[in-house]
């Protein structure tokens, strides 16, 4: 049992400082003859309805992907809690799924097995989640939500909160584990990409 895919909006997390490449815009940096966002985009578009890009910068440059740009509602680049409230804000669908522009190998069944378990063990979020030497690693901002999460959310970053756990601990959250480790590793310095990119 999953929801069907009519009734799910994504969103690709673009809206960073991008600090640790050298204030670099992530997105828009090069992967294999694409700039990542736009793999991240293609990867997402076959599990979604609709693909959204949250960025707070070179929005043309996004649009210009062929989707609709959506910056954070609360300004100084606030995390991935203010993209989420952005594509909360904007999402026409019962339920958004999340995925950083800089992890463009993420699984092709990401949505499906997030689907999967919000239904059945009736969650508000599931999220990501690998298995590293007997421990399980969360990958947060891979994450299908409810849309009526946005009230609690909008609550807590009001309220000052900026951490991703610490408003899954007001929800009903669980994490779902993926085989695949590499498939969540993410780019954060230019070392990363040409790594990945080998």
């Amino acid at each position: 049992m999953s929801i069907p895919r009519d009734l799910i909006s994504g969103l690709v997390l673009s809206g960073g400082r991008g600090q640790r490449m050298g204030g670099a815009d992530k997105g828009l940096q090069p992967f294999k003859g694409a700039p990542m966002a736009m793999h991240t985009i293609m990867r997402l578009e076959p599990q979604v309805d609709m693909v959204r890009v949250n960025a707070n910068r070179n929005l043309a440059a996004y649009e210009s992907m062929g989707v609709v740009v959506i910056p954070d509602v609360i300004g100084d680049f606030a995390g991935p809690l203010a993209g989420f409230q952005a594509g909360l804000e904007a999402c026409e669908h019962p339920y958004l799924i999340t995925v950083p522009c800089d992890s463009p190998r993420f699984p092709m069944d990401l949505v499906e097995k997030l689907s999967q378990a919000l239904i059945i063990q009736d969650l508000d979020v599931a999220y990501a989640a690998t298995m590293e030497n007997g421990q399980v690693m969360s990958h947060p901002v891979f994450c299908l939500m409810k849309s009526t999460v946005v009230t609690s959310l909008t609550t807590f970053l009001g309220g000052g909160g900026r951490k991703i756990d610490k408003w899954f601990d007001a929800l009903k959250t669980a994490p779902v584990i993926f085989d695949d480790l590499a498939a969540f590793a993410n780019i954060n310095t230019h070392e990363e990409l040409l790594l990945l990119q080998k």
